[in-house]
């Protein structure tokens, strides 16, 4: 696992092995959500390292011992559309996790997000928040998606971004806006190309998780 102040990249061999799949552009639908679900869940499990414990007492078969369990359980907040597929795979792992929806699409002709969808989850405040967005790319999706959800009570030092690829020119602007805000990515690639997609990327996420042109 590679980590600067800004970016946590998470490069173990599973994650390193799949996401070429992913990038891989033969690879059909059906395959590429498997492997965006699989990654989820690997990611998520550094994503998830912040999250708060209380300790507990349980009974095993031949003995009383102490435990843990996550107290209060977060909330998983993925950027639509894309962010399902990638959500899917954390909720693997959590599935008690309470699910927020932010619904925004890009406007090719300024490259910012145009928001259609705010369902969030109460009690933001008190617990730990994972959003989940496959491709960080100017930022500023996933910018909007962190000011929303703060302007709500989400506290930023318990707030983590995970994505799939992230760009430098995405990472700089969260951790200028952000800088308590973790991320967390699987690959830190090279830069944005002249239409801010992100090089050499795995395309457009959405498009590729659901199979449509």
């Amino acid at each position: 696992m590679a980590e600067t102040p800004s970016v946590i990249v998470v490069d173990h061999p599973l994650i390193r092995h799949k996401l070429t799949r992913l990038r891989d552009r033969t690879t059909p639908t059906a395959e590429f959500r498997v492997l965006m679900k699989q990654v989820g869940a690997l990611l998520a499990v550094e994503a998830t390292r912040h999250l708060p414990v209380s300790e507990i007492t349980v009974e095993t078969p031949l003995a009383t011992t102490k435990g843990w369990c996550l107290d209060p359980i977060p909330a998983v907040i993925p950027i639509l559309r894309a962010g399902l597929g990638l959500a899917d795979g954390v909720l693997e792992l959590l599935p008690e996790s309470d699910i927020g929806h932010l619904g925004m699409y890009r406007d090719e002709k300024t490259v910012r997000p145009v928001p259609y969808l705010e369902r969030l989850p109460l009690n933001l405040d008190s617990r730990g928040i994972v959003v989940v967005d496959p491709m960080l790319a100017t930022g500023h999706s996933a910018a909007h998606a962190l000011d929303l959800l703060f302007s709500k009570g989400a506290r930023r030092e318990a707030t983590v971004l995970m994505v799939l690829v992230a760009a430098p020119e995405g990472v700089a602007e969260i951790n200028r806006l952000f800088p308590e805000v973790r991320i967390v990515a699987a690959a830190l690639d090279e830069r944005l190309n002249e239409k801010s997609y992100i090089v050499p990327g795995l395309g457009d996420a959405g498009d590729r998780l659901y199979g449509t042109p």
